[in-house]
């Protein structure tokens, strides 16, 4: 539940902090407010944006780290689920199945094979001399 809550702050603190940088203006932008190229007529006033944006970019940045290292320690000390190709070293065909016990096994079976048995007087017969 803490781990959900988390990762939703997490995503939340970084589209903020993304935000948040990109709307601040750069430091070359300065030059021309001082020449009352229309500085005044922003929302935070002439020089107040710089502080508030500063502090919260400040502020959402630490909150970023601070879930960062929350959220890595936390999937650090949890198990990783088994996954079906760990088992990829032992064949199919040599693990036991318990289903298999009731199907009888004879010894004396010849082994498989692709290639079909033929008889050897046939083969005689259709080789020319």
């Amino acid at each position: 539940m803490l781990y959900e809550v988390l990762l939703v702050a997490y995503l939340i603190v970084a589209l903020l902090l993304i935000g948040f940088v990109l709307i601040q203006q750069g430091k070359g932008a300065d030059m021309g407010a001082s020449f009352g190229a229309g500085g005044s007529n922003t929302v935070f006033g002439s020089s107040g944006s710089g502080n508030f944006m500063t502090r919260t970019t400040g502020i959402l940045a630490t909150l970023f780290f601070g879930i960062s290292l929350t959220l890595g320690n936390i999937t650090a000390n949890r198990e990783k689920a088994a996954d079906d190709f760990e088992f990829m070293d032992v064949p199919v065909s040599e693990q036991q199945v318990p289903g298999d016990a009731d199907v009888p096994v004879s010894q004396d079976s010849a082994p498989a094979t692709d290639v079909p048995a033929t008889n050897d007087a046939e083969n005689e017969s259709d080789v020319p001399n």
